[in-house]
């Protein structure tokens, strides 16, 4: 049982709670109560357990130690959602969303982006042949790979130049789609043209504002 009063002690601590506070949250009109649990010298009932958890914002898993990795419940506010896990990836140019421009390797800086994402590294584009899905001045965050599904986004290489498109290959043909025909036709590679196209990576995700 020692460690069901450890954990209630350490648990209100870590909730910034005085043992008055506490107190008041179990119902207890004296606060000398929790401090005899929490030193060991008063026994409570398992139905009170229940009721310490709640009181805590945890588990009565944890709170009697049979959860390996000591697992808390979280109590989010309607309407909100828990920050993701974020990683710093670099920015190290820019990129197109129109005519291609000359590509640039250069890291600017680290921004935050969700783990999931799994992107390796940041472009910020320039022009609006991606809008309104990406726009002018958006970062867009690329997982290095080789090769993507037809008709997904990738930042693809020209030679010396990058550009942001949707990529479709059919045989011996290969067309880069904006978003926005309007603003940039589509650009149709065959023959030995494909020689110098090369895919950098998959966009999957882009931040808008940070810059």
């Amino acid at each position: 049982m020692s460690e069901l009063y450890n954990r209630i002690k350490t648990r209100r601590q870590e909730l910034g709670l005085t043992v008055e506070e506490l107190a008041n949250r179990m119902g207890y009109k004296d606060k000398s109560s929790i401090s005899k649990i929490e030193n060991g010298k008063a026994d409570i009932p398992q139905s009170k357990v229940e009721a310490f958890a709640k009181a805590l914002e945890t588990t009565t898993a944890y709170l009697i130690g049979i959860d390996e990795e000591k697992e808390r419940a979280v109590k989010v506010p309607p309407g909100f959602e828990p920050l993701p896990e974020m990683v710093q990836v670099p920015l190290i140019g820019n990129i197109a969303c129109g005519t291609p421009i000359t590509a640039e390797e250069n890291i600017k800086q680290y921004i935050g982006i969700p783990a999931a994402w799994r992107a390796d590294f940041a472009l910020e584009c320039h022009g609006d042949s991606m809008a309104p899905r990406i726009c002018d001045g958006d970062i867009v965050c690329i997982r290095k790979q080789c090769e993507v599904e037809t008709g997904q986004i990738a930042a693809v290489r020209i030679g010396e130049e990058a550009t942001l498109k949707h990529f479709y290959k059919s045989g011996e043909m290969v067309q880069l789609i904006a978003e926005n025909s309007a603003v940039c036709p589509p650009m149709i590679f065959s023959g030995t043209q494909l020689a110098d196209i090369k895919i950098e990576g998959l966009a999957v995700g882009f931040c808008r504002g940070l810059l």
